[in-house]
C-alpha cells in the first residue's frame, strides 16, 4: 500500500508539477512530473487559468492522497513573490474543491528532508531526488526536480500510516528502525532545521 502525493512548486512562468508514491517503508516512485509554462505576456487572469486547468487535470488524472505546495516566502521580487502567491492560491482552492488536506513546506524544510542539508543547491536537491527516485537522469528544469523533492517531503514528514491508498488509519510517529540509515539521517536534520530556521511568510 503507498500514498500518493502531488507536490508543487509555484510559479507564473514555470510551475513545477511532480507526483510520487511513496510506501509505508518511505520507498519513493516516480509516477509523473511536468513543468507547466505560460508567456509573460498573457493577461495576469489567463495565466492564472491555464495553470489552474493544468493542476485540476493532473489531480483528476492521477488522484493523489494529498498535495504538497512550496510555501510562499518573502522575497527581494515583489513581483515574483505575487506570482508565486496567486499560483499557491490556485492550486489550493483546486485541492479544496476534492477535498484534499494540503501541506505547505519551506525550501528549508525541503532541502533538509532530501539531502540532509538545509541550504542544499538546485544540483544536490535533483541529484538527491534522482537517487531516491532510481532515475538514470536528473530531472530537468529546476522546476521539475524541486516539485518531486516536495512531494518526497511531504511523504516522508507525514507520520507513517497517516494516509495509505485504500485504507484510512490513525497518524502514528514513523518508527526510527523502519528507516534506512540514510533517511534517519535526513529525519534528524529535517528536525534540527525546522527548530533552527524560523518559517517566513508574506505579511497578510
Amino acid at each position: 500500500m503507498t500514498t500518493r502525493v502531488l507536490g508543487i512548486d509555484p510559479g507564473l512562468t514555470r510551475c513545477g508539477v511532480g507526483i510520487v508514491d511513496v510506501t509505508a517503508t518511505r520507498t519513493a516512485t516516480l509516477v509523473t512530473v511536468e513543468v507547466i509554462r505560460t508567456p509573460p505576456d498573457m493577461p495576469l487572469e489567463q495565466r492564472l487559468l491555464a495553470v489552474g486547468i493544468a493542476i485540476e487535470r493532473l489531480l483528476d488524472e492521477h488522484r493523489p492522497d494529498s498535495v504538497a505546495i512550496e510555501r510562499v516566502f518573502a522575497q527581494h521580487n515583489l513581483r515574483t513573490v505575487m506570482g508565486t502567491a496567486q499560483v499557491s492560491g490556485v492550486a489550493l482552492h483546486a485541492a479544496a474543491k476534492r477535498g484534499l488536506s494540503v501541506g505547505l513546506h519551506t525550501p528549508s524544510e525541503v532541502k533538509a528532508s532530501i539531502t540532509g542539508y538545509g541550504a542544499a543547491d538546485k544540483k544536490q536537491v535533483a541529484t538527491m531526488v534522482a537517487r531516491v527516485l532510481g532515475l538514470a537522469e536528473l530531472p530537468s528544469p529546476a522546476d521539475a526536480s524541486d516539485a518531486l523533492a516536495i512531494a518526497i517531503c511531504h511523504a516522508w514528514r507525514t507520520p507513517t500510516g497517516a494516509v495509505i491508498r485504500g485504507n484510512s488509519t490513525a497518524a502514528g510517529s514513523p518508527a526510527t528502525g523502519a528507516l534506512t540509515p540514510a533517511q534517519q539521517a535526513w529525519l534528524a536534520a529535517e528536525r534540527s532545521t525546522t527548530k533552527s530556521v524560523p518559517k517566513r511568510r508574506l505579511a497578510p
